[in-house]
């Protein structure tokens, strides 16, 4: 790969999306934060079910963090709702969208690029909450993730977290077929980094409920609820077969 890394070469895939107007990329509109100021908000980690309004407790004045959350979509909503908001993301169109909307609305959020896999820049303890919406499809290695997450937030506070089940690698295009060996991982299988290539899906990534669930009991999580999702379209979407969690995560005392 050169000097690339794989982080650059999904930044650029994303930008890219981004430009073709990519759902996860489009900020939300000025009425979206007019609701939301008024107490009509709700959010996503996943594809098509919105996150319990208990996951997050008292927003007032709560300091939060976006982990490769940036689009202008979960950020402004939780600054409407009383939070003190960061994103970090490592597409600067991503960041772009979230400035784009703080100008608009009014309000101030730090916005960092930085790649998620790597030291978070900010201090222990220094978050009550972290959103981190599905990304981690991005990023080769998850538990040095939860354990970045857990030293930026504080005891007590929660990760609330979206992520692929490894589902969808397995299957063929049409979704009918079981065809693929795991793990997906196109750094270390050619064909895998061909598929990725044909379809314009960056460098992504599988992981096992051991790497997500077992890493995040590992980091000092305890795990209090959990819900499953769908792609939102497509044949497993069609036949009901859940291909993301969502997880709330509390850092133990």
């Amino acid at each position: 790969m050169g000097e690339r890394s794989y982080a650059d070469v999904n930044a650029e895939t994303i930008g890219r999306w981004i430009d073709e107007d990519w759902e996860w990329g489009r900020p939300i509109d000025h009425e979206t934060f007019v609701r939301a100021r008024a107490g009509e908000w709700e959010i996503q980690l996943t594809p098509t079910k919105m996150v319990p309004r208990a996951w997050f407790g008292e927003l007032s004045g709560a300091r939060i963090l976006g982990l490769a959350s940036g689009g202008g979509q979960q950020m402004p909503i939780l600054t409407a709702a009383g939070a003190c908001c960061t994103v970090l993301d490592y597409t600067p169109a991503q960041l772009e969208s979230e400035r784009v909307v703080a100008e608009r609305e009014g309000y101030a959020i730090e916005c960092v690029r930085a790649d998620m896999t790597k030291r978070l820049p900010f201090d222990d303890g220094a978050f009550d909450l972290v959103i981190n919406p599905v990304s981690l499809c991005y990023v080769r290695e998850v538990e040095p993730i939860w354990r970045e997450v857990a030293r930026v937030l504080r005891p007590g506070g929660a990760l609330l977290t979206g992520f692929d089940t490894h589902v969808n690698y397995i299957a063929d295009n049409a979704e009918e077929r079981i065809v693929t060996k795991m793990p997906f991982d196109p750094l270390a299988n050619p064909e895998h980094a061909a598929q990725l290539a044909e379809d314009d899906a960056g460098l992504q990534f599988s992981h096992t409920l051991d790497e997500t669930l077992g890493g995040l009991l590992r980091a000092g999580f305890e795990i209090d609820d959990l819900y499953e999702d769908t792609n939102g379209e497509g044949r497993l979407h069609e036949l009901g077969i859940p291909t993301y969690l969502a997880v709330r995560a509390v850092k133990r005392p």
